[in-house]
């Protein structure tokens, strides 16, 4: 079963924890430590020998472009993560094409790729954002995988379907959630990001197993590249729950990530969506 790995580029200050306390205005400023980060993923991968997508944001595309060539170089495949992390459901439809217009170029001109993937930032394409897709498709992208079909206090679409479908009629984009496991009725997010550090890495191997081996489709997961740095710098004034949520596990993420790598068979997200695309004609 080939499963699909995702990486989502961004800096440790770029995180929507710490939105309220960190102001786009700052970035610049501060210490950049994507680049470093996202070599070490490369190698990770590389030693692992898996490819994988990239989801980026079109700031770092633009401040960083001979990381951005080095991903492609590798064979990983290049989408989109938007401009600089805004939640689409604070947009309206025509600041979402805008966004998306920004970041394709940034994106395009670092990578040589057109990125036909997306993922919106913090999952936020949900109920509120009904004009979502139809951009995505207006703009040429073939998939997007930006829906948790879960409930969560910052981001959820728990009426979504949980695995690989045509949000429109009339378009072929498929829309690719991140992987949840469903248990008497509930659904429990099992895709990456906080969860994976939070939880045992033995509740990750059974929910991934029984999404491949009992309901034969591919998981989706996905992780940060700050989520294996131990050095970054701690903001001290983010309130204690996002302080918990962005660096609790962060010492155990790397050993858990080479033990996923090497229990699954991995591709790029583009991969796995041209399978699923025939299982859906």
């Amino acid at each position: 079963m080939l499963n699909a790995l995702s990486v989502d580029v961004e800096d440790w200050f770029q995180v929507g924890a710490f939105e309220d306390v960190i102001a786009r205005d700052q970035w610049d400023r501060l210490p950049q430590r994507v680049e470093r980060n996202c070599d070490a993923v490369l190698a990770m991968f590389e030693a692992a020998d898996v490819k994988a997508t990239f989801f980026t944001l079109g700031w770092v595309a633009e401040r960083y472009p001979a990381l951005i060539r080095r991903i492609a170089e590798a064979g990983h495949e290049v989408a989109s993560h938007g401009w600089d992390h805004r939640r689409v459901f604070t947009m309206s439809a025509a600041e979402f094409r805008a966004d998306l217009e920004r970041a394709r170029i940034a994106i395009e001109d670092a990578s040589g790729q057109t990125p036909v993937g997306y993922r919106a930032p913090s999952f936020s394409i949900d109920q509120r954002t009904p004009w979502a897709h139809e951009v995505l498709a207006d703009e040429g992208y073939a998939y997007s995988s930006s829906v948790a079909p879960i409930r969560h206090d910052h981001y959820g679409w728990p009426d979504a379907p949980r695995f690989a479908f045509r949000p429109l009629e009339d378009s072929a984009l498929i829309e690719l959630p991140v992987t949840t496991v469903s248990i008497a009725g509930a659904r429990l997010a099992a895709g990456g990001g906080g969860f994976f550090r939070l939880l045992p890495w033995l509740f990750s191997r059974w929910a991934i197993d029984r999404v491949n081996r009992d309901e034969h489709r591919p998981a989706v997961f996905y992780f940060h590249p700050w989520e294996i740095d131990l050095g970054q710098p701690r903001v001290h004034n983010a309130r204690l729950t996002s302080r918990l949520r962005h660096y609790s596990g962060l010492w155990a993420m790397e050993g858990k990530l080479n033990k996923l790598l090497a229990r699954y068979h991995w591709g790029r997200t583009c991969d796995v969506v041209a399978i699923e695309r025939v299982r859906l004609s």
